[in-house]
């Protein structure tokens, strides 16, 4: 039950983050704003976590786990409530930032609490339970709220994600047992991982690989109504084709990580760009539209794991430090993608998002060809001293 209580909170915090692609029309109708300046509540809440990531971890990480945990789930309590009731644009990105601040520390905190609480041998599968509220949170949660938020306004789509997030708060309360802090020792020692320069690589390669396919997700509703020619009502059932897909793309990135980490890293950034281009070239072939949009989401959550475990490995003296700065690289990714999506929209409109996202993906491409190669060139080293 402590796993579940921590799987619930990442449900609602991805659904919360997701789900605004489905109800983008709706929020930029109802407020009164072009669509473009509705994309940016995606990058707001990236830049709460890209801010928020590594100063919270570092600022909270003498505090014991069990507390820390209430009170970050509480503070996404308040803000998703917030975004509800907001009356206008300004303060509705200013709620999705707050919402954004706590949620790469609560990834790193429960990622840790979840193994402590695990049987000996049983840590790696607790962790993979709680991330199955990320997907469960694509796969569920904005398909959900989007049709919550057709029917009942895009402010009914933020109040269920505050009350999954409260059950979630009473369910911690409940069942996760305390635990110590982070570290007992000083705080700046865990800064020494950005000494590395394999950190900043990796940080780098889950940025740039991911920018372009976030920039079609937060864009997928225009894309897949405007270019598409599928109705509103459809928007919800292909976002759950995307989550299914993303499931099962990141049981298979895990699989292919563990097994040859960077070589699958670079494998699945170039398919991932030949999807993107083919969407673009074939845009309103409804066929290759939902074949594409399955494809999107299983190749975007099949890096998930290996770009994590990059992360992980480079900056291995201060890991709960790491997985927090792995989510402010993914969200920087997001953040870029609402803020440059909108800027092609206003230019030319959503179908060329598809080639602009191909383009940027193959800028991750290269990062990760360059990172295989330092890979290859320090293992010739090692095997050259040992003999």
């Amino acid at each position: 039950m402590a796993v579940f209580s921590l799987m619930l909170v990442v449900f609602s915090l991805t659904t919360g983050e997701f789900v605004v692609s489905g109800i983008l029309p709706d929020v930029a109708a109802g407020l009164g704003v072009p669509l473009s300046a509705a994309g940016l509540l995606t990058t707001a809440y990236a830049i709460g976590m890209i801010a928020g990531g590594p100063v919270v971890t570092l600022l909270t990480a003498r505090v014991a786990r069990k507390p820390l945990i209430v009170g970050l789930v509480a503070v996404s309590v308040l803000a998703n409530a917030a975004s509800a009731v907001a009356p206008g644009h300004a303060l509705l990105l200013a709620s999705r930032v707050l919402a954004g601040l706590v949620v790469g520390t609560f990834f790193a905190v429960a990622v840790a609490t979840a193994a402590a609480s695990a049987r000996p041998g049983r840590q790696a599968a607790a962790v993979a339970k709680v991330a199955l509220g990320m997907n469960l949170g694509i796969v569920l949660g904005a398909p959900l709220g989007t049709v919550t938020g057709q029917h009942f306004g895009w402010r009914a789509t933020f109040w269920a994600v505050a009350a999954a997030a409260a059950v979630a708060l009473l369910l911690v309360l409940r069942f996760v047992p305390p635990g110590p802090p982070s570290t007992t020792g000083r705080v700046t020692g865990e800064l020494r991982i950005f000494a590395e320069g394999r950190v900043w690589r990796a940080i780098a390669l889950t940025a740039a690989g991911n920018v372009g396919v976030l920039m079609v997700f937060t864009y997928l509703a225009p894309l897949l109504t405007e270019v598409g020619g599928f109705p509103g009502s459809a928007v919800p059932v292909l976002l759950l084709a995307y989550g299914i897909g993303a499931v099962a793309g990141n049981a298979a990135g895990g699989w292919l990580a563990d097994r040859a980490l960077l070589p699958s890293l670079a494998g699945l950034l170039a398919a991932l760009a030949g999807v993107l281009a083919v969407s673009w070239a074939a845009a309103g072939q409804p066929v290759v539209t939902v074949a594409s949009t399955v494809l999107l989401g299983a190749l975007a959550f099949a890096l998930v794991p290996g770009m994590q475990t990059q992360v992980i490995t480079a900056a291995a003296a201060a890991p709960t430090l790491a997985v927090a700065v792995n989510a402010s690289g993914y969200q920087l990714a997001a953040a870029a993608a609402g803020w440059l999506g909108g800027r092609v929209v206003d230019a030319a409109g959503p179908r060329p998002i598809y080639l602009v996202a191909a383009v940027l993906t193959i800028a991750g491409l290269g990062i990760a060809l360059s990172s295989l190669r330092q890979s290859r060139r320090r293992s010739a080293v090692v095997s050259g001293n040992s003999g």
